[in-house]
Formats: structure tokens, C-alpha cells, sequence
């Protein structure tokens, strides 16, 4: 079939799903339907790629496929159906050999987030009451020595003088 350059071409042959273009409203797909049209992928590259994530069962169900491909061509046809690679296959495989399921399931990509220490609240709490204990000890000193002077200030007075004796 000639590719046309066109969005709606008039219904020759059936065009599988995948090539569908993925933008296009239901609206825009019942409406060729009903004229007998079918919508042809847009053959434009989209501004930002975005990367695949494949789960750990799709990875294990397509690594259980390759397994039982037993003719040559077989394995190529799986990969071009699912729109992977070889590498793919390989690095599967690989991890599985591991037995790890964890390297299976995707992983997020870019630094790693922190997880809170659960103690440095408990910190923030100990030190906060910390000073204001050390506050309350200040102003008990503070009263402690304003006592102490008024203690020698009254027992000074109530002594009489030496040179007033009689």
C-alpha cells in the first residue's frame, strides 16, 4: 500500500490500531467511521519523547514468548509486534537470571528523594524544650543572686556599727 500524505484516506484495507494516531478525539474516529474513513497516524515527531515504562508481568509475559518461539523469524516478529528491541530481551533476561522481580518492575529515573529521619522531629522537639529549660535555669540564677544581696543588705543593717556601741 502507498502511504498518502493525508489524515483521512478512504477505507482500502484495514489499518492496524497502532497506527492510529493516538490524538485524534472519538469524536474525530466515529465521524470516519461513519463516512468510511479511517484515520492515518501523524507522521509529524513529537516535540518531547517520552520514555516507556514496562511492568514486571509484561517483561515476564514477553520473556515467556521469546522462550517458546521455535522457528527462526519468530522472535523478530514478537519484537516488531511489541515495538521492542533485542536489547530489550537481553537485559530482561539478565535480570531475571538474578531472580530479582524489583530489577523487572521500572525504576524512577533522577536523584533519589530523602526520607525523612523520623528522630529529627523528636530532635527538634529535645532541643526547643532544652532552651527553654536553659531560660528558666538563667532567670532562677538571677533571683538566686538578687536574694542573696538583699540577705546581706538586711543583715547588714540589723547589725549595729562598731563605733555605736555604748
Amino acid at each position: 500500500m502507498e502511504k498518502k500524505h493525508m489524515f483521512l484516506e478512504p477505507e482500502r484495507e484495514e489499518i492496524p490500531v497502532a497506527l492510529r494516531a493516538p490524538s485524534i478525539s472519538s469524536l474525530d474516529e466515529a465521524t470516519a467511521s461513519r463516512h468510511n474513513l479511517h484515520v492515518i497516524a501523524d507522521p509529524e515527531v513529537r516535540e518531547k519523547a517520552s520514555r516507556r515504562k514496562f511492568t514486571a508481568d509484561y517483561k515476564l509475559r514477553i520473556l515467556k514468548e521469546a522462550e517458546s518461539c521455535q522457528h527462526p523469524g519468530q522472535r523478530g516478529a514478537l519484537l516488531r509486534r511489541e515495538g521492542l528491541y533485542s536489547s530489550h530481551l537481553t537485559t530482561w533476561w539478565r535480570q531475571a537470571e538474578r531472580g530479582t522481580l524489583q530489577a523487572l518492575s521500572p525504576r524512577s529515573r533522577g536523584p533519589k528523594a530523602h526520607k525523612p529521619n523520623p528522630f529529627m522531629k523528636r530532635v527538634a522537639t529535645l532541643e526547643k524544650e532544652n532552651q527553654h529549660l536553659r531560660h528558666q535555669l538563667k532567670q532562677a540564677e538571677t533571683i538566686i543572686e538578687v536574694q542573696k544581696k538583699i540577705s546581706e543588705i538586711l543583715h547588714g543593717a540589723s547589725e549595729p556599727k562598731d563605733g555605736n556601741k555604748s
